[in-house]
């Protein structure tokens, strides 16, 4: 109803929005993200929750050629490493095997198929990597081996919060580390200018072409949300839910700090 409300296409900083705000740090992992197609090799990148890791990367693999490039997407980290393995194969069309070598040597061999006969890469992009098991992490350079480790036929993007990086560097995993091509960190947007650039572009993407907000509600939303966009959005979008039944066409200030009340 709000949005209908507010005359919107779509909820500002939220899921269904297709242009992103980028003041270089999107494009920054792009480029990083086009290195790894060209070489494959694992990625590496974290943040906070919220601050658009994965739309970012849903935001770049949209564009990639589906006759090049075969995206294979995992959020469902928090499993045993023989689970995962079953994922990915099913993804790449094969019925798990039991075994793990068995499963190993399968997903290997149409990995290599794919490369030989139809020049396809795959491109397993694995979100909420810092739930993935111990065991994975030290399973993965091995199945990452190829020809005797002479060819790299997939790319990995390890998607995870800060914690992640501090736990592969951890001697157990060094072998993995030591694979790591491409680092990449998402910081919240906590510079004034900076966030108030972001509340404008989502506001505008999302339809708005009149003043929503005062400079000051845009600082305490900055404050409240401390900077990360799935938070603003969230106190956004509910203040906008306020606003309804008082027939209000902007937000007072008063009617934002309620909103954030309610979120926190």
């Amino acid at each position: 109803m709000y949005r209908q409300h507010f005359g919107l296409r779509c909820a500002p900083l939220d899921k269904d929005s297709t242009s992103l705000w980028d003041d270089g740090a999107i494009a920054h992992l792009n480029e990083r993200f086009q290195w790894l197609l060209a070489s494959p090799g694992v990625g590496l990148l974290t943040g906070e929750p919220g601050v658009g890791k994965t739309a970012a990367l849903r935001h770049i693999t949209r564009s990639l050629n589906p006759h090049r490039y075969q995206v294979i997407y995992t959020a469902e980290s928090d499993f045993g490493r023989i689970d995962l393995y079953r994922a990915l194969a099913r993804e790449l069309g094969l019925e798990p095997s039991y075994r793990r070598a068995d499963l190993w040597r399968d997903i290997k061999r149409r990995i290599t198929e794919l490369a030989q006969n139809r020049q396809v890469l795959p491109v397993w992009v694995i979100d909420e990597s810092q739930n993935l098991p111990p065991a994975f992490f030290r399973d993965l350079p091995a199945f990452l081996n190829f020809a005797m480790d002479a060819r790299d036929l997939i790319t990995i993007w390890l998607a995870g919060h800060p914690s992640l990086a501090d736990v592969l560097e951890r001697a157990p995993y060094a072998a993995l580390y030591g694979r790591i091509q491409v680092r990449v960190h998402f910081t919240p947007v906590i510079e004034r200018e900076r966030f108030a650039q972001l509340i404008g572009h989502a506001l505008a993407a999302a339809g708005c072409n009149h003043t929503l907000l005062s400079d000051s509600g845009i600082e305490q939303l900055r404050e409240a949300s401390r900077g990360v966009p799935r938070q603003a959005g969230r106190i956004l979008r509910n203040a906008m839910r306020l606003a309804v039944p008082k027939g209000l066409n902007h937000i007072p200030d008063d009617l934002l700090l309620r909103a954030i009340g309610e979120v926190r």
